[in-house]
């Protein structure tokens, strides 16, 4: 298989063409301009030496006649030594010729370009008579021999110096490339030592020339959002084994202990309904776990079907109602809204938001939840009384497993961390967004969502 080229050998290939194209076209112009103007010079001087053969060759209609003149003709023809004169009868008969040959020339009317006896003319050819143009025939050649060489030899500097330019910039053009692939060579670099315990090595933005600075500020923005994520896939397989580890613990040691001697039915059932509580809680983590997994895929599509989220929300708390009584909480919503969305899904978002609420207000505390729809949104807000949360923390209230003080946590199984994830899940399924906020006294939950 052929190989391919790289970048820099075809960005040197293309200045060697370009280079050669342009060297090429200038030399072919400068070449025609420069015959052009050999050819203008000869007939200019063609022109004005034709004109003094004339009157010097004036009432000569034969051959004897021409014969009385032949002396004054060399005379003059001996002022310049590249010059020859040639004279034609009517019938085409060659009357005199300067060069001593009787070889044949193609002559004709005009200006022509002539070679023979290895030698290049330029010859005019002009009437004797300029007022009988079926008269006696006269014509100069002028030895440009010098010119043809002088044309020759700058045709071949051409070629050479098209070959020599194409060579340089080929050159300098390799040089060139690999000094400004230089930061392509560093993302590379970048790139392969790239690895899962390797995330934090980025590239220099500000070393990087303008074409490639956007692409260095996209590459390590990528590998933040990798370090980002590996981080977080790390802590959450940690949080996983943590959090598995307790109960299946507690149902091994249980299990042992019941074993270790024989006992009744209802000990045997009473070690079971333990057992089984523990199982129950397991499951539900791994649904929870499984729930997020398929947030994160896009798996989860919500159904849309009008709900009116007032009523929702005095549902939820009326169920949490009697636990509120007795913890001494005041349960309380304001304002109303419609919205198209799944029922299941969001009243399981809302209910974690409660829940979560009802575990950290302390007892004579108030929780709100607030409803308003604004400048085409819905926003949902649970508030609740209770300790202030740092505002450093509030962005990781979303993270899975993760609790702001674990002194705080009840200590049980009953809350594995998830309910929050679990929830934003939920609203970003419905393109919305939840945000929390602690300030005053308050913790606050928004919940904004596009209305119908």
């Amino acid at each position: 298989m052929m190989r391919r080229l790289s970048l820099g050998a075809r960005l040197a290939l293309l200045f060697a063409g370009c280079t050669a194209v342009v060297s090429l076209v200038a030399g072919v112009l400068f070449s025609r301009a420069s015959a052009a103007h050999f050819i203008e010079l000869d007939q200019q001087l063609l022109s004005g030496r034709v004109a003094q053969f004339q009157r010097l060759l004036e009432g000569v209609q034969d051959q004897p006649a021409l014969a009385a003149r032949v002396p004054a003709l060399q005379a003059e023809l001996s002022h310049q030594a590249d010059l020859a004169l040639r004279i034609l009868g009517r019938d085409g008969q060659l009357w005199f010729d300067s060069r001593g040959t009787r070889s044949a020339l193609p002559v004709g009317p005009g200006l022509n370009t002539l070679h023979a006896d290895g030698m290049d003319f330029r010859s005019l050819g002009v009437p004797l008579d300029a007022t009988r143009a079926d008269g006696p025939q006269l014509n100069l050649l002028l030895d440009i021999t010098h010119h043809q060489h002088f044309l020759q030899r700058m045709q071949r500097l051409i070629w050479l110096t098209v070959g020599l330019s194409a060579l340089a910039t080929a050159l300098l053009g390799a040089w060139a490339a690999r000094s400004g692939l230089r930061p392509l060579r560093q993302m590379g670099e970048v790139a392969d030592s790239v690895s899962a315990r390797s995330l934090t090595t980025r590239l220099p933005e500000a070393q990087m020339p303008p074409e490639l600075a956007q692409l260095a500020r996209t590459v390590n923005a990528m590998l933040e959002r990798l370090d980002d994520a590996f981080q977080r896939l790390s802590a959450f397989s940690a949080d996983i084994a943590h959090e598995l580890r307790t109960p299946l613990s507690n149902l091994l040691t249980h299990t042992q202990v019941t074993l270790t001697r024989p006992r009744s039915l209802e000990e045997y059932r009473e070690a079971l309904h333990g057992n089984l509580e523990e199982l129950q809680w397991m499951a539900q983590l791994v649904n929870d776990m499984l729930y997020l997994a398929k947030a994160d895929h896009g798996l989860l599509m919500p159904s849309r079907e009008a709900l009116v989220l007032e009523n929702e929300a005095d549902a939820l708390l009326e169920y949490y109602a009697p636990l509120a009584e007795e913890a001494q909480i005041t349960l309380q919503r304001t304002g109303q809204a419609h919205l198209e969305g799944d029922r299941h899904m969001l009243r399981r978002a809302l209910s974690n938001l409660i829940d979560n609420a009802l575990r950290f207000t302390p007892a004579g505390g108030e929780i709100r939840v607030e409803i308003e729809r604004k400048a085409g949104h819905i926003y949902l807000q649970v508030a609740n009384r209770g300790e202030p949360i740092s505002a450093a923390l509030l962005p990781r209230l979303f993270d899975r497993f993760y609790r702001v003080d674990p002194a705080r946590h009840e200590g049980s199984n009953e809350h594995a961390g998830l309910g929050l994830a679990i929830t934003q899940s939920i609203i970003r399924a419905h393109q919305g967004s939840i945000s929390a906020s602690s300030d005053a006294g308050w913790t606050r939950f928004l919940i904004e969502l596009p209305a119908p």
